[in-house]
This record gives C-alpha cells, structure tokens and sequence, in this order.
C-alpha cells in the first residue's frame, strides 16, 4: 500500500503529467454528459426499454449506451473505427496507399486525412440507416421528414465531435483518445451489471460463496487475457558495426517481439459479423426458424460456440497475414544493416519469421478463441449476461488492452523523471510492442 502512495506521489510531482491526465477526465466526463442527451425531437421517456443484443448490442456496447438510448453520439466511434480499418486495408492492397504509409510523418498526415474524410462518408450513410431502422416512430415528436434531415446532420455531427475529442486526448492527454473513448463506454456498464449480480447471488439465492467464486474466476481471466495480450516472441537481430568519423554505430543484438495476438480484437469482431447471418435469415424468413439454423439463435449453444470459436481461429490467421508483412520486415532490416544470426538476409530472413509467425499465432488463435466463448459459459454456469460479458470477448480484451497502453505511458513518464516504474520488478509492456520493422504507419484502433 505504501508503494502504491508513493507512486500515486510521484505521479502527481510531474506537472506535464498531471496536466495530461486531469484534461484527459475532463474530456471523458463531457463525453459521457453529452452521450445522454437525446436526439432532437425525439420523447425519451416514450424509447422504453430500448436494449439491443446481436451486432446492435456490440455497437451499444462500444458506444457506451448512446445507441439505445437514441443520443446525438449514438453511432459513437464506429465509423471512425470502421474508416480507419477500410484505409489500412488500402495500405496492403494499393500501391498509392503503400507509397504514403513509407513516407514518414508527411504520408501518416495524409493517411490521417483521407481517413476523417471517409468518416465523414460513413457516418452520414449509417446516420440515415439508424434514423430510418432504429427510431421508434411513436418516440418522435416533430413532422417525420424534417426529423430525418436534422437527424442525419446531428448524428454525423457527433461523431465528427467524438472523433476531436479522441484527438484531443491523443495530443494533448494521456493514452490513446478512441480506445479510451471506447474503453469507457464499457466500464459505465460495469456498475450495473455487478449491481444485477450482486442482487442475484446474495439478496435472492443467498449465494454470497458463489459470488466470492465469480469474482475470483474473473480476476483469473483477467490475468490469462493479459498474458496473451502481452506474450511475444523475441526473434533476436544483430547490426552491424560502422565507423562514422571517430564514432561506431551498431554491432548491438537487438529483438524483433512478434506478438502472439497480433490481430488483437478484429477476429472477434470479424466472426460476431458472420455469426449473427443466420439470425437475420430466420427474421427475414421464418419458415427457417425450424431448420438447423435455429441453434445459432443461441449464444450458449455447442454449435454455435464450436462454429463461432472456428472462424476466430480462420479470421486470426487471415488478419495475421495482411497487417504483418515478413517480407518488408526483412527488407527494412536489410537496409538498416540488421540481421537474423545464422541466416542469410533476404529470402531466407522472410521465410524464417513467417514460420515463426505461423508458428505462434495458431496457440494465439486458440487462446482467443477461449477467451471470446467465455461469456457463452459463464451464462451456462448461472452468471447474469450482462455480468458475463467481462469474462471474455471484445469487452474484456478492449479493457486490458487500453489499460495496460496507458499504463505503459504512464510509467514512461516516471522513468523519465527518475522515478520508479509502476511495477517492482519489470516494466509495464501494452499493444505497442508491434514488430519494429512492420513500418507500415497504419495500425488498428482498437
């Protein structure tokens, strides 16, 4: 406890800092204030229980309520998010896109450009989707036409505003300003979510050892989800020495870490999208409601669990294989004069990191596979399912990943200055330890 005080301390002594993580809570708390004011000519008290589950519950979910609650930021971050992928996507496959990401600051500022543009595109095309679908027509209080138009102006409008703020917590806060944004929007379920469990467990079944075993289960989770998100593989590179003047340079072994999880979150995602097909075909269609599709209505269902844990292994692999690139990370070491000891630069040096690569992302892929069925089982053993989603999936992955990326500069802060790390022993290491040479100036948001 006194370590904790002391680092608590230390933290503060640092003016630039303080400053930082003071106007990164400011900007958090307005926009959590603004994420509860409702659209325009809509009567919130006639929304009702307005709760989404499916992909819709997953778009409530990162944006923290707004989207059943029909706020102004309702859509939250997603097009942003959705752009940013869509623009690293174009980055693998357009050579225009290639030649920007390898020209250093100028090329990410134009990248950065194209990408609130194409946000801009997104929002406007999923602000009218939201306003025509999701909408109750008995909530709306003014003529139905101009309610559309001044929806659709107002949606886009806050997400451009979430997106500033983002930006403005990146440059002038603490941590990464949409992970955070997103981070946040999960953790305001938490309290209620607990609070429905707590009632569950002690005041109706009387189970308080049952609830004392949730949460011990939980923090295990936690801990075997932070191992995969920090687990790498080291690929040691040697550089060769120079003589510049009087000086040399070089001639240090240095380490590639090729991350275990390098997808991070997107194979989820990737696979909640297709699972929630059949789905839609039985609304569509009821005459399938009696067919084999009908158990992928069902989360907790082996079936769906089985076929949902198998596209998360498919989707890790294929996005593994286009966000990192053996190939430009051999060249980039060839040109800096690194190499692997015992290999020869070139083909070789590719070959022997896409075989590491492979290597460590399928137990990566199983992992993550584990982690996102989880929720699916914690129901299975009684757990409410709002409780049940910080076992596992996108909401828990997302909260570790964010946490431990501004931990990581927080504690770079402290070194600076002298101080002690956060940790005893070690250093805190978040999502930033990409592979050196993927110079590829694109990186995922989440």
């Amino acid at each position: 406890m006194k370590k904790l005080f002391t680092t608590l301390s230390n933290i503060w002594k640092i003016q630039e800092l303080r400053e930082r993580i003071v106007f990164t809570l400011v900007i958090l708390l307005v926009y959590r204030f603004v994420s509860h004011v409702v659209l325009p000519g809509v009567d919130a008290t006639a929304l009702g229980d307005n709760q989404k589950s499916g992909i819709l519950g997953l778009l409530d979910m990162f944006a923290g309520g707004s989207f059943s609650r029909v706020s102004i930021l309702a859509l939250g971050v997603m097009p942003y998010i959705s752009a940013s992928i869509v623009v690293q996507l174009l980055g693998i496959a357009v050579p225009s896109f290639q030649k920007m990401q390898k020209e250093g600051e100028s090329g990410r500022n134009k990248l950065n450009q194209i990408t609130r543009y194409l946000t801009v595109v997104i929002t406007a095309v999923q602000a009218v989707g939201y306003v025509k679908t999701q909408v109750p027509k008995e909530a709306i209080l003014i003529d139905p036409t101009l309610f559309f138009v001044l929806s659709t102006f107002v949606l886009s409008a806050g997400t451009l505003f979430v997106m500033w703020l983002g930006e403005k917590i990146t440059d002038k806060g603490i941590g990464n300003g949409v992970s955070l944004i997103i981070m946040v929007g999960i953790i305001a379920r938490l309290p209620m979510a607990l609070y429905q469990e707590i009632t569950s467990r002690v005041i109706v079944d009387g189970g308080l050892i049952a609830l004392v075993l949730e949460i011990v289960a939980l923090f295990a989770v936690v801990m075997f989800t932070i191992l995969i998100v920090q687990g790498v593989r080291k690929v040691p590179v040697q550089y060769a020495k120079r003589i510049v003047g009087n000086r040399q340079f070089g001639g240090v072994r240095q380490y590639i870490p090729l991350k275990v999880n390098a997808a991070g979150v997107m194979p989820i995602i990737f696979a909640q999208a297709l699972m929630f097909i059949p789905t839609t075909l039985t609304q569509f269609f009821p005459t399938l409601q009696n067919t084999w599709l009908i158990q992928f209505s069902d989360p907790t269902s082996l079936a769906y669990s089985l076929t949902f844990a198998f596209l998360i292994i498919a989707f890790t692999f294929f996005y593994t294989a286009i966000t990192v690139n053996p190939v430009q990370m051999s060249d980039d070491m060839k040109k800096n004069g690194g190499f692997i000891p015992g290999l020869k630069p070139g083909l070789d040096t590719s070959s022997f990191i896409d075989d590491v690569i492979s290597k460590i992302t399928f137990p990566g892929s199983v992992f993550l596979a584990i982690i996102a069925i989880l929720p699916s089982l914690a129901v299975k053993f009684g757990i409410k399912s709002e409780f049940a989603h910080f076992y596992g999936g996108t909401s828990l992955l997302i909260l570790v990943g964010v946490v431990l990326d501004t931990l990581q500069q927080v504690e770079s802060y402290l070194l600076m200055r002298h101080y002690d790390g956060l940790m005893k022993t070690g250093r805190v290491t978040g999502r930033t330890g990409v592979p050196a040479a993927n110079a590829s100036g694109s990186s995922a948001v989440i």
